[in-house]
C-alpha cells in the first residue's frame, strides 16, 4: 500500500506528540516503511489509522521504534556505585529498617531491574527494596515476567551471581523465584505526566537509562523534570552511559565515582565541586613537569587566531554586550577584555556566559588562582558547564594537581563528548608522562573533533591557536608519543 508524504509527516507527528519519540528527516523512510506494514496488518487506510491511533497500537510502535536490548548489570560500574555510595546513602537517611524505593524507567525485558534486586540483597544493611519496573512494551514486559534469560542475557554476569541466583533449564537460565518475587511490571508511558507514578518524593533512586535520548528535546526534559518530583530529597538518578542532564536540567548534582557518572538530586543549596573519589590507577600519580604545562603552553603561542566567529554557545542577556570583550580576547588584551566584564551591571555576575569568558581570560592572564575561583563560581550555577569544567584541569595542572586535571577533563569530556580541548589537553598531559596508548587515544580523537569544532569554542578555549595550529600540534605531539 502506498502512503502519501503527508501522512508520513502525520505519523511522525503523532509518534512525537503521544510517544516523545523523535525523528529527524533521514528516518522518515523508515516511518513510511513501519505505517505501510501496519496499514497492511490491520487492513485499514492511513486515515482511519492516523485518527484511532489508540494505546495498543502506541505500545506496538514503540516495541518497533526503540531498541530493547539490555542484558545483567549493564554498565557494571553504576552497580558498584550504587552498591558502595548510593544504598548505603540512602539507607541512611531512611534510618534503619526502612525499605527503599527505586524505580526502573524503561525497564524492557527485566534485566536492569532485577540487577538491582540482587544488587540491594548484596548490600550490608540495605532491607530489599521496593522495585518497580515499567515500559510500554508489553511484550517486552511479558518477557520478564517469565524470568527466562538466554546466556548472552547473562555475559556480564559474574560467575559467582550467576551461580547464586540463577539455575540452568535447557539452554536458558531461570532467574531464582526470590528475586522475580520482589518487584512488579507495569505498562507506563514516559512520555505522559503519569500522576501516580511520579508521586512526589516517590523514590530513592531511579534508574533511566538509554530512555532519554530517543525523546524529543522537549519531552526530554518534561521527563526529568518529573523524574526530579519524584525523587526523595538526595535521591539518585543514573541515566545511560552516553546520556547527560546538560541542556535538560540544573536540579541535579552532577556525581562521579567508581569510574562512572550519575546525579543527585539538589535541593536548593549550592554545589561548589562535584563528587570525586581519586582513581587507584597508576593515573593518579602522573608526573610531568608543570613549568611546561598545557597552560604555558597557549600562552606562549606564537600563532593567533585571525577572526572572531559567533559568540558563546548560550546567548547572553541582550542588554549585555560581550562582543567587545571577545574582540579583546582575540586581540589577546586580556586586561582591557576583563575591564569592560567588570563595567557590565552588577547582574551580570551570576550569568553564566559572563563567568565562562572571564574565568578564560584570567587563565590566558596567567591568574590562575582568580580563574579557578571564577571556574567554581560558574559551577555553582551552572554544575553541568563543560567549559568551566575544562578550565578548572588546567588550573589544577598548572598547581600540579595532575590527577584532579584529568578528572576535570573527564567530567568536560562526559558533559559534551564533541569538545576538542580536554581531549587534547588528556594527550598533552599522558604523553609527557609517558603513558603512549592513552596520548595516542586522547589526541587521535581531538584531532578529528577539532576538524568539525565550532569557530567560537575555538576562540574561547583554544589558547590563541587557531584551529590548524591546533590540529598540527595534535600531530606533532602523536608523533612524539
Amino acid at each position: 500500500m502506498t502512503v502519501a508524504a503527508t501522512d508520513i509527516e502525520r505519523f511522525r507527528e503523532l509518534i512525537a506528540a503521544r510517544l516523545g519519540l523523535a525523528f529527524d528527516d533521514g528516518k522518515l523512510g523508515q516511518l513510511g516503511e513501519l505505517m505501510r506494514r501496519r496499514l497492511d496488518e490491520l487492513r485499514t487506510t492511513a486515515a482511519s489509522y492516523l485518527e484511532a491511533l489508540d494505546a495498543r497500537e502506541l505500545s506496538a510502535l514503540a516495541a518497533e521504534l526503540t531498541v530493547p536490548e539490555t542484558y545483567f548489570f549493564r554498565n557494571i560500574a553504576q552497580f558498584h556505585a550504587l552498591a558502595a555510595v548510593v544504598l548505603p546513602e540512602r539507607t541512611k537517611a531512611r534510618g534503619p529498617g526502612v525499605r527503599l524505593r527505586m524505580l526502573s524507567a524503561g525497564c524492557a525485558t527485566g534485566e536492569e531491574p532485577f540487577s538491582l534486586a540482587m544488587t540491594a540483597r548484596d548490600t550490608p544493611d540495605c532491607r530489599q527494596p521496593r522495585i518497580r519496573a515499567v515500559d510500554i512494551n508489553p511484550a517486552a514486559l511479558a518477557r520478564a515476567a517469565t524470568g527466562r534469560y538466554s546466556t548472552w542475557a547473562l555475559r556480564e554476569t559474574s560467575a559467582e551471581a550467576r551461580e547464586r541466583w540463577f539455575r540452568a533449564d535447557g539452554r536458558d537460565f531461570m532467574l531464582d523465584d526470590a528475586i522475580r518475587e520482589s518487584l512488579d511490571f507495569e505498562i507506563r508511558n514516559l512520555a505522559v505526566d503519569d500522576a501516580e507514578l511520579w508521586q512526589p518524593g516517590s523514590y530513592d533512586v531511579i534508574f533511566c537509562r538509554n530512555v532519554l535520548m530517543y525523546f524529543t528535546p522537549v519531552v526530554a526534559r518534561e521527563v526529568v523534570e518529573r523524574i526530579e518530583r519524584a525523587l526523595a530529597p538526595g535521591g539518585y538518578l543514573f541515566l545511560g552511559h552516553a546520556e547527560t542532564l546538560r541542556g535538560l536540567s540544573q536540579r541535579f548534582h552532577l556525581c562521579h565515582t567508581h569510574e562512572t557518572f550519575y546525579y543527585q538530586r539538589r535541593d536548593g543549596e549550592p554545589i561548589a565541586d562535584f563528587v570525586y573519589v581519586p582513581p587507584s590507577s597508576p593515573e593518579a600519580a602522573l608526573v610531568v613537569e608543570i613549568s611546561d604545562s598545557w597552560v604555558d603552553t597557549i600562552r606562549r603561542a606564537s600563532e593567533r587566531v585571525h577572526a572572531l566567529a559567533l559568540p558563546l554557545d548560550v546567548p547572553a542577556a541582550p542588554s549585555w554586550d560581550l562582543g567587545t570583550a571577545l574582540e579583546l580576547l582575540r586581540r589577546e588584551r586580556y586586561s582591557e577584555a576583563l575591564d569592560t566584564l567588570h563595567a557590565l551591571p552588577a547582574d551580570a555576575t551570576q550569568n553564566p556566559d559572563v563567568l565562562l569568558l572571564r574565568a578564560v581570560l584570567l587563565v590566558h592572564s596567567g591568574e590562575l588562582a582568580d580563574a579557578d575561583q571564577a571556574a567554581r563560581h560558574l559551577l555553582a550555577i551552572d554544575e553541568l558547564s563543560a567549559g568551566a569544567h575544562y578550565l578548572l584541569a588546567l588550573c589544577c595542572e598548572a598547581a600540579g594537581e595532575l590527577a584532579r586535571a584529568g578528572e576535570h577533563d573527564r567530567v568536560a569530556i562526559y558533559l559534551d563528548p564533541s569538545f576538542a580541548m580536554p581531549r587534547l589537553h588528556l594527550g598533552v598531559m599522558a604523553r609527557r608522562a609517558g603513558e603512549r596508548s592513552a596520548a595516542q587515544r586522547e589526541l587521535g580523537q581531538a584531532m578529528l573533533l577539532l576538524q568539525r569544532e565550532d569557530a567560537s569554542r575555538v576562540v574561547l578555549f583554544g589558547g590563541g591557536f587557531h584551529r590548524e595550529a591546533l590540529i598540527a600540534l595534535c600531530k606533532a605531539e602523536l608523533g612524539a608519543s
